[in-house]
């Protein structure tokens, strides 16, 4: 497959770029610094700018046939909704977006645990669920992932949907890796369109 990879310098962007690499696929990185991309230089891999804040750059990447992954992830709020708007306008075939177990629409099936995520958040929280709902609406797939570590891809990983959530427990770590090759999976053969996915370790 032709995939777009959006945050490719970043930590699970990285690695959803390299894993796609590792499955054969033909990849288009985007990233506000090319540079940052560390991975060596491939035929399959493509290495551009863009940035959210500028739709103009993401529309001159992504078209109608993409099939975009996202790992954008943010300190500031405002970013992630400008990214889920600017990748919607540019019109991609398909959308598969990473979110945070226990906010917007796993906040309920995360139970308690959602109030503390939501205090750790603070004024991103609304930013995250804005984003989410942005991706969702135009049938995209949100992955909401619990608290990150970068270990290896677990051996024993699953995805379910929100009907198969567990508790959202801060000592429940997810790697990185293990979100990759999750939402490679979706990239491949789709499951949860229009709908949130959680990748879980096991």
């Amino acid at each position: 497959m032709n995939l777009i990879v959006l945050a490719a310098s970043g930590r699970t962007g990285l690695a959803i770029t390299r894993q796609a690499l590792q499955r054969g696929h033909t990849v288009t990185a985007i990233a506000r610094n090319p540079e940052r991309i560390a991975l060596p230089d491939s035929p399959k891999l493509r290495k551009v700018a863009g940035d959210v804040s500028d739709p103009a750059s993401i529309a001159a990447v992504v078209d109608a046939n993409s099939v975009l992954l996202s790992g954008l992830g943010t300190e500031q709020a405002g970013t992630l909704l400008a990214g889920a708007t600017a990748i919607v306008a540019a019109g991609p075939r398909r959308i598969i977006w990473l979110g945070a177990y226990g906010t917007g629409k796993s906040a309920d099936a995360a139970g308690e645990g959602a109030a503390v995520l939501g205090k750790l958040l603070g004024d991103r929280l609304a930013d995250k669920v804005e984003a989410d709902n942005t991706v969702l609406a135009a049938g995209g797939t949100v992955f909401h992932a619990g608290v990150l570590d970068m270990g290896p891809e677990s051996r024993t990983r699953r995805t379910v949907g929100l009907e198969a959530a567990p508790p959202f427990d801060l000592s429940a770590k997810v790697s990185r890796e293990t979100v990759a090759a999750a939402m490679l999976d979706e990239a491949e053969t789709p499951r949860f369109p229009g709908t949130v996915a959680l990748p879980l370790d096991r």
